[in-house]
C-alpha cells in the first residue's frame, strides 16, 4: 500500500501544490486546514484528497486530529508542515498577541505534529517530515519580527529532530520558498509585485507544483541520505 502523507494547511496556496504533487506520485495524501470551510470543501471535491479540520497551534487538537486520521487512514508516514500565518507590523506597535499568535501556529505546531506522529515513525523504522519555512527567514525581512523568529526557528528544529531520528529511519529537512505565484500574492498591488520580481534574476514568482516538486524528492525512499537539510528556493533573489 502507498505511504500515507499528511500535508498542513494543506487545502490552498503552497500546500495544495504540495498536496497534489504528492498524490501525483503515488501517495496517499490527506490535508490539514483550519479556517476557510468553504474553500476546503471545494479542494477535496476537486482533488479527491481527504481534509480534516484542526488547529495546528493547538496541541490537543493536533492529538485528537492525528488520532482521526489514524482511524481512517492509518499512521502517517510522511509530515508535511505547511501551516502558518503572518500578522505582520513595525517591532515598536506589535503587540503580544501577534508575537504569540504567530510563534505558536508557525513554529509550536511543529512541536505539536511531529509529537503525534514520531511514535509511528520510529516503531516503523521509516519517516519523512518536511517543514515548509521562508526566505524570510534565512534572510530577514521588515515588519515581520514574529514571523521571521518562527521561520528562523523552524531551521534549527530541523536539524535538531534530523539528528536525533536518523537512528530511527526518520528524515527531517526544510524548504524555504520566496515568493510564490499563490492566491496571496496575485491580490498584492501591481508596483509591489513587480518589485518583488525584479529583484529576481529569473524575474518571475515561483509556482506551487514547483514546490511540490521539491517535497517529492525530500520524502522518496532514495532521499535517505538527504536530512537536516534546506532547499532553498527563491529564484535566485536571496542566495544563502
Amino acid at each position: 500500500m502507498p505511504r500515507l502523507a499528511l500535508v498542513t494547511g494543506g487545502t490552498r496556496g503552497i500546500g495544495a501544490g504540495i498536496a497534489r504533487a504528492l498524490k501525483e506520485a503515488g501517495y496517499r495524501v490527506v490535508v490539514n486546514y483550519f479556517s476557510a470551510d468553504a474553500v476546503a470543501r471545494d479542494f477535496e471535491a476537486a482533488s479527491g484528497i481527504p481534509v480534516f479540520k484542526w488547529d495546528v497551534s493547538d496541541f490537543d487538537a493536533c492529538k485528537a486530529g492525528i488520532e482521526d486520521v489514524r482511524r481512517q487512514h492509518g499512521a502517517v508516514e510522511i509530515l508535511i508542515n505547511n501551516a502558518g500565518t503572518v500578522s505582520d507590523n513595525k517591532f515598536e506597535n506589535m503587540d503580544e498577541a501577534q508575537w504569540h499568535r504567530v510563534l505558536r501556529v508557525n513554529l509550536d505546531s511543529l512541536f505539536h505534529m511531529c509529537q503525534q506522529v514520531y511514535p509511528d515513525m520510529m516503531a516503523n523504522k521509516w519517516g519523512r517530515i518536511v517543514n515548509i519555512g521562508s526566505m524570510n527567514g534565512q534572510a530577514g525581512q521588515l515588519n515581520q519580527v514574529n514571523y521571521v523568529a518562527a521561520k528562523s526557528g523552524m531551521h534549527g528544529f530541523t536539524k535538531a529532530l534530523a539528528l536525533e531520528g536518523a537512528k530511527h529511519g526518520i528524515t527531517v529537512n526544510t524548504v524555504a520558498p520566496g515568493y510564490v505565484d499563490t492566491y496571496l500574492m496575485r491580490n498584492m498591488p501591481e508596483r509591489i509585485l513587480a518589485k518583488i520580481i525584479g529583484k529576481s534574476p529569473i524575474h518571475r514568482l515561483g509556482t506551487e507544483a514547483e514546490i511540490g516538486h521539491a517535497v517529492t524528492f525530500l520524502v522518496d525512499e532514495k532521499s535517505a541520505w538527504t536530512t537536516g537539510s534546506t532547499i532553498t528556493m527563491n529564484g535566485g533573489t536571496h542566495m544563502y
